[in-house]
């Protein structure tokens, strides 16, 4: 029983270590809308 509570702690430590680094994520990364083109062949325009 003790292996399966460690297991189960392992587990719960990983995952609150997943979810503070999505976190982190969401509070210092700012991304930055860039515009964007892209040439179309004028044989898929005139069909």
């Amino acid at each position: 029983m003790p292996t399966l509570i460690r297991f189960l702690i392992t587990l719960a430590i990983l995952a609150g270590l997943g979810y503070a680094g999505m976190l982190a994520l969401v509070a210092f990364v700012d991304p930055h809308p860039r515009e964007m083109s892209q040439a179309i062949p004028a044989a898929r325009l005139n069909k």
